[in-house]
């Protein structure tokens, strides 16, 4: 897994989201982007990192800041996921892996004794001009938003 860094320009996509509508990064030009990447829909971690996106949201539309989620789930898990959860915020579909790869955060993950490939818990900050602004990639799904949102308000 290599992590692209603070300075860099973020990798364009498109991707749909969990409506099935097409999101590209170029949308939020003018903007800042919270890219946050997660393993699973639905999964204990995965659900408290988004249930605190959600639950802060305001505070990070205060700042101008949109939140994207990326796993690469389907579209109807991401749509079973954002209804039981009521996520007001996007949630991408990247099932060919295209976004995790682009950003390096597809590689090689243990639990419990077990070695796989999967989504790493990492979250990139994008600025209004498309560069990395910074890089959170040891994220504890309790504590992260909280840590991305004070960045954001010392930053403005």
């Amino acid at each position: 897994m290599a992590l692209l860094q603070a300075g860099q320009k973020a990798p364009e996509f498109t991707a749909k989201d969990q409506d099935g509508k097409e999101v590209s990064l170029r949308d939020y030009t003018g903007r800042k982007v919270v890219l946050y990447f997660y393993p699973k829909d639905d999964t204990p971690g995965c659900t408290k990192e988004a249930c605190a996106f959600r639950d802060n949201l305001p505070n990070f539309e205060k700042v101008d800041a949109v939140v994207l989620g990326v796993s690469v789930d389907g579209q109807k898990a991401h749509r079973k996921f954002a209804d039981k959860y009521e996520l007001p915020f996007t949630l991408l579909v990247d099932d060919e892996k295209k976004i995790v790869e682009a950003y390096g955060v597809w590689g090689l993950k243990k639990f419990m004794g077990r070695e796989y490939m999967g989504t790493n818990r990492v979250t990139y900050l994008i600025d209004e001009q498309g560069t990395i602004e910074k890089v959170w990639s040891k994220v504890k799904p309790e504590t992260h938003t909280a840590e991305v949102l004070d960045w954001l308000q010392q930053k403005t």
